[in-house]
């Protein structure tokens, strides 16, 4: 017999850590843009395991590649030259500002590289009392007790205090506060040129371009976060290429393999030479599996059209929310950049959450009232069409319950 949601959830209750809010779904199968749940129902997966899965669940491309690497070589340490990651490295730099990458399993440890490099750099060229970082505020940088304080919310850090000291905030988009809060101590910029979690907050036009002057002013490192917004979300395989603004630093996880963890820091040359053998490092990053994927995965998303689809897609999606806002005085302004949109609303969105996922669309709300929407980059005309018929049907529901 086969096991049923209700069985899985209340055996996962017992024994898993209670650190999500979970939806009462149980995930066992997923291709392109749909999950199914474990009594078969169908959903529109417009959440993408949030913006993981970028070429949708299961790509065949990366799961062969996957296959064939497990047969061969799952790990190996390190201390040895792996071809996989080599490969990797190459089409990283090849495509991007960088020189060279550190590889690791996630986000927050891409971004924890990227904090440590920063301070290391300072050390070794201006001495230890230089080593500030300004981040902004409503960011999000992952969730160790270094990426907790740098992140811009005080929520995250609640009941993890003192966190690391070292971290200044200013709002997102103004470049007075930026100029106002470098100090002496000041080492680094870190921001999200679009901030995910914070609200799917577009950097205003110009904006990263003279954080870029500033940190050149004063002779300071500038690091772009794009763990959501990386790997082709925005339409472009890196999201800092929309301003022509290059960063020293970027941190990359999320969608860079397709769906299996991993997690790499980019950086200039210049930058990267201080980090030398016993500064930092990581047991699993870059193995032989995941760089495999990670490979499959990016060059599928740069050789087979799929950043174009997201150009078209995203501004087809966009006119859609924008069509869907005008009609509902309680959804306000619609935002992002190509697949990474979001829609504020007037009211709280996890009502809006829950009844899209009973009518089988899978979105989520962030920042409490800005519905976000990251379907994978693959999406088609035909499943944008579905799900906004589904997201129509719940505001029709909500603005009679709002009379």
């Amino acid at each position: 017999m086969n096991t049923t949601s209700e069985q899985w959830i209340e055996r996962g209750d017992k024994h898993i850590a209670t650190t999500y809010g979970r939806y009462p779904l149980v995930a066992v199968k997923g291709e392109g843009c749909w999950l199914w749940d474990a009594e078969g129902k169908k959903y529109l997966d417009f959440l993408a395991g949030v913006a993981v899965n970028n070429l949708g669940h299961c790509h065949p491309n990366v799961v062969k590649a996957l296959q064939k690497q497990a047969e061969t070589l799952i790990h190996c340490s390190n201390y040895y030259h792996i071809p996989s990651q080599i490969e990797l490295a190459e089409i990283l730099c090849n495509n991007s500002f960088g020189d060279r990458v550190f590889f690791c399993n996630s986000g927050a440890e891409a971004n924890e590289a990227a904090m440590k490099l920063v301070r290391k750099h300072s050390a070794d060229n201006h001495g230890n009392d230089r080593f500030e970082v300004i981040t902004a505020l409503a960011s999000f940088h992952g969730r160790t007790i270094g990426t907790i304080s740098a992140t811009g919310q005080d929520a995250v850090r609640k009941g993890f205090t003192p966190v690391v000291p070292g971290f200044k905030y200013v709002p997102f988009g103004d470049i007075e506060a930026m100029a106002n809060a470098v100090s002496e101590k000041t080492c680094a910029v870190m921001l999200e040129p679009v901030q995910g979690e914070g609200g799917v907050n577009v950097a205003p036009a110009g904006y990263l371009q003279a954080v870029r002057e500033l940190c050149d002013k004063h002779n300071l490192l500038l690091v772009f976060d794009e763990v959501q917004v990386g790997c082709g979300r925005t339409g472009k395989l890196f999201a800092y290429q929309h301003d022509d603004v290059a960063p020293d630093i970027m941190t990359l996880a999320k969608a860079l393999a397709g769906g299996p963890p991993i997690g790499a820091m980019v950086a200039t040359e210049t930058a990267a030479a201080t980090f030398v053998p016993g500064t930092h490092g990581s047991t699993f990053g870059g193995n032989p599996l995941m760089s495999t994927a990670a490979v499959a995965a990016m060059n599928t998303l740069i050789n087979d059209g799929v950043l174009d689809n997201c150009v078209a897609m995203g501004a087809y999606l966009r006119d859609k929310l924008e069509q869907l806002s005008q009609r509902y005085s309680f959804a306000g302004d619609v935002r992002g950049r190509g697949l990474i949109l979001g829609m504020k609303l007037d009211i709280p969105g996890a009502d809006i959450v829950n009844a899209a996922m009973a009518k089988g669309l899978l979105i989520n709300c962030t920042a409490g009232s800005v519905l976000r929407f990251v379907p994978p980059l693959i999406v088609s005309r035909e499943e944008i069409d579905t799900a906004m018929e589904i997201l129509d049907e719940v505001l029709s529901a909500i603005n009679v319950e709002n009379g």
